[in-house]
């Protein structure tokens, strides 16, 4: 058999530790994965496209369970650039049924426009089930501490991105 590529995308505003858990589980799984830092048009995201790709990239490079995993920002459908990178996984998080319902109708599109692509998810570990970028963005915004749930480098972007100067 060869080597399967396998591709976790996300939005990543900001990449939290119940994304590096799913990247870390499915680095285990798949001899090659990628982390698809993906626009979204439903999102207003604080951080800009570049600046979500390059600090998913320094939180990457600084996890050393996580050598050898890439990181690519993604402009297009995300069944293009699993074609391109000859990727035949797309791994996902689910933390609630909630998840389920959105994922339940982005996998069947997929699969109607790439069918050599499968979808797995991912359950996150319990401690990671309610995380979600946009409480983490909330959370902090509203003076909270979230340096318990994301790595040190997004609570520094966040305090840069929000002017707030402690780290």
């Amino acid at each position: 058999m060869s080597d399967i590529t396998a591709i976790v995308p996300g939005t990543f505003d900001p990449i939290t530790n119940g994304h590096l858990d799913i990247i870390k589980r499915a680095k285990k799984l798949f001899d090659r994965v990628i982390v698809a830092v993906a626009v979204n048009a439903g999102k207003t995201p604080l951080f800009t496209f570049d600046e979500r790709v390059e600090l998913t990239k320094r939180v990457i490079e600084d996890d050393e369970e996580l050598r050898g995993v890439v990181v690519e920002g993604v402009k297009g459908l995300l069944v293009d650039f699993a074609k391109k990178e000859n990727a035949k996984v797309i791994v996902r998080g689910l933390r609630a049924v909630s998840d389920f319902e959105y994922e339940l109708q982005m996998a069947f599109m997929n699969r109607r426009l790439n069918e050599n692509v499968e979808m797995i998810y991912l359950m996150p570990y319990i401690k990671y089930s309610f995380l979600s970028s946009s409480i983490i963005k909330d959370v902090f915004i509203n003076g909270g501490d979230i340096s318990k749930f994301v790595p040190r480098q997004v609570v520094e972007a966040m305090n840069k991105k929000i002017g707030r100067g402690e780290v």
